[in-house]
């Protein structure tokens, strides 16, 4: 007894391991669309959690993950052959309807019936009025014929031109193919082809053989389920609504070459792993030998970011050319006098000098660009911020942003539009950041500004020249302000005259009260008077000024709550009923239409953030 007790312990112990690894079975591998692969797996229980898929250890490239149980389109084909005539017939339309009335009320359903010929009877819609209109009045083919390969593949044709990346087609017949046009390579071909999953039902008799359907389902991620009497047809199909929500359908694009194979890991959080062989066929890709080329440089995103290193390549290239033959120039006619130590030592920096071979695109980039509009608008909110950066550098600086969060975005497997928006915000987030620092010193130094004119008028009635009143808030090292008065008193000493200087320093800081103060100042200047008097009339108006300005803040800061609120609250509902119920949400990020509404809401959320901006905004 003892000894049966320790082999039946020594085995559930063996078997244990294998009982969580089958929780997950991978039902199919599909290379038929190189160098994207679909790989079909079945879970043990529903899980909200997408799964992870590796292939030879390394995480797969593009990977997008569709649970057949969510948002999805279904074709309901049915044999209307005069084999089904009688209990087959109503067993079938019973057991159909029990399928839609169990729907997901986001899935689109349409019939397909087929006897002599395939018809489809309905387009595809959320609503099952007009399913229960054709199933009601649904009836046996008065010709003789089967034509099953061409209900397969009317409906793999109707479910291409689908919007829901999820597809499948349910069909229940009771006999083999005799009437079709198209073979069941080509029904097989076109279901592929479409990223559908056929799941064939046979009412299985005395001449039926389910070799076909078999082979259709293998091939397309399905499952084949015979039916041994009619009174099984409902729970079939319950069967199948079930294990639909168990089922994911993966895709990605696969690294191996034609007539490689790789091993495949699959892991879904919570549920368990399981492992496949992927066997690329020899003509894979229609090209015999293979490509030089990974299949990852196939993707649309690779594409994009090949044209963009291209570019830069031109540009790093045209940048060397040119700064390379001007210091070869300039070389040549500093040469005859210059002596030859200096020469040597010139010959031991050109080591480092290679180093700095970014230099000459720099400067060629700010030949081009140095001009325009938007360069010095940025130049001068780099001065704002008093961030240590030239402007070229900040603009590669973005450049090198949009392309590290567009490739992030590729990676882990978003779609175009996402990837597109993420190039655009990586460029943005640098920008936003310096913003952000300039708009934070500008409102430090507004701060500062009626002190620091209170300073001034004290300096001036001690007896103290203009200047020597600056200098001795620039000894106090107040900043930002410090900062800015020791570079206007730098100026002046190089022989900038000192109303230039202020001027500048006004645009620099981009302060209107700076501003009127230096108008103030000229206007002294031209006319006379005391401008100890005149710092102390202006530091009095500049801090009721910014009293009025807090007030008005104040007043209106529950309607830049509201317009907080107003602007966030969709962004949060969105992420919690994404959480909490992800089916839900999936057609309106997975479908055209859906991404289409987004771009609408998006663009009059905007709109209407504005409005309101301006609504809550005072300028005094």
């Amino acid at each position: 007894m003892k000894r049966l007790v320790a082999v039946a312990a020594a085995s559930a112990a063996l078997l244990a391991p294998v009982a969580a690894h089958a929780d997950v079975r991978v039902r199919s591998v599909d290379a038929s669309d190189y160098p994207r692969v679909r790989v079909t797996i079945v879970t043990s229980k529903p899980s909200v959690k997408r799964p992870r898929l590796s292939e030879d250890g390394q995480v797969a490239a593009g990977l997008t993950a569709q649970n057949l149980g969510r948002a999805k389109s279904i074709v309901l084909a049915i044999d209307r052959s005069r084999s089904m005539r009688g209990p087959a017939m109503k067993a079938a339309i019973a057991a159909v309807r029990r399928f839609v009335r169990e729907k997901a009320p986001a899935d689109r359903l349409a019939i397909v019936a087929f006897g002599s010929r395939s018809v489809q009877l309905t387009g595809f819609s959320t609503s099952t009025i007009d399913v229960d209109g054709a199933l009601r009045s649904m009836s046996v083919d008065g010709h003789a014929g089967t034509a099953l390969y061409d209900a397969v593949v009317m409906s793999a044709r109707a479910l291409a031109a689908e919007p829901l990346p999820a597809r499948v087609i349910v069909l229940v017949t009771d006999g083999k193919d005799v009437s079709s046009k198209s073979s069941l390579a080509a029904a097989v071909k076109l279901s592929r082809k479409a990223h559908a999953v056929v799941y064939p039902v046979g009412i299985e008799g005395s001449q039926f053989t389910p070799d076909a359907l078999r082979k259709i389902a293998a091939r397309t991620g399905g499952i084949y389920r015979g039916a041994t009497s009619v009174k099984s047809l409902q729970s079939i199909y319950h069967a199948i609504a079930t294990e639909l929500k168990r089922t994911w359908r993966l895709t990605y694009v696969t690294g191996a070459q034609p007539g490689d194979h790789a091993k495949l890991a699959v892991w879904v959080p919570g549920s368990g792993s399981a492992k496949a062989l992927l066997a690329v066929p020899e003509s894979a890709g229609g090209s015999g030998g293979g490509s030089l080329l990974p299949a990852a440089a196939f993707q649309s995103w690779v594409t994009l970011v090949l044209a963009l290193a291209v570019a830069l390549i031109v540009l790093v290239g045209v940048g060397l050319a040119v700064s390379t033959r001007q210091g070869e120039r300039l070389r040549a006619q500093l040469a005859p006098h210059v002596s030859q130590t200096a020469s040597k030592k010139h010959e031991k920096r050109t080591g480092r000098e290679r180093l700095e071979a970014l230099a000459g695109l720099f400067r060629v980039t700010e030949r081009a660009l140095g001009s325009t509009k938007q360069w010095l608008k940025v130049q001068g909110l780099l001065e704002r911020a008093d961030v240590p950066l030239k402007t070229v550098e900040f603009f590669y600086l973005s450049f090198a942003s949009a392309i590290v969060l567009m490739l992030f975005t590729a990676v882990v497997g978003m779609g175009t539009l996402f990837v597109f928006a993420a190039l655009v915000v990586g460029a943005l987030i640098p920008l936003g950041v310096i913003a952000f620092k300039a708009k934070r010193r500008v409102g430090a130094f507004e701060r500062q500004l009626p002190d620091l004119l209170m300073s001034l008028a004290a300096s001036l009635k001690a007896g103290h020249s203009f200047k020597q009143g600056l200098q001795a808030i620039v000894d106090e090292g107040m900043e930002p302000a410090a900062k800015e008065l020791k570079r206007v008193l730098t100026e002046t000493r190089l022989g900038r005259p000192m109303d230039d200087a202020l001027e500048e320093m006004a645009n620099r800081i981009s302060s209107k009260n700076l501003s009127f103060i230096v108008t103030a100042v000229n206007i002294q200047n031209q006319v006379g008077g005391s401008l100890a008097g005149l710092f102390d009339m202006v530091a009095d108006t500049v801090r009721q000024r910014q009293q009025f300005a807090q007030k008005i803040k104040g007043l209106t800061a529950m309607g830049r709550m509201s317009a907080y609120v107003l602007t966030g609250l969709p962004f949060f509902m969105a992420g919690a009923i994404s959480f909490l119920n992800p089916g839900y949400m999936s057609p309106l990020f997975h479908t055209s239409a859906g991404q289409k509404l987004i771009i609408v809401g998006l663009v009059m959320m905007l709109i209407g953030s504005l409005f309101l901006k301006k609504i809550v905004s005072f300028k005094g």
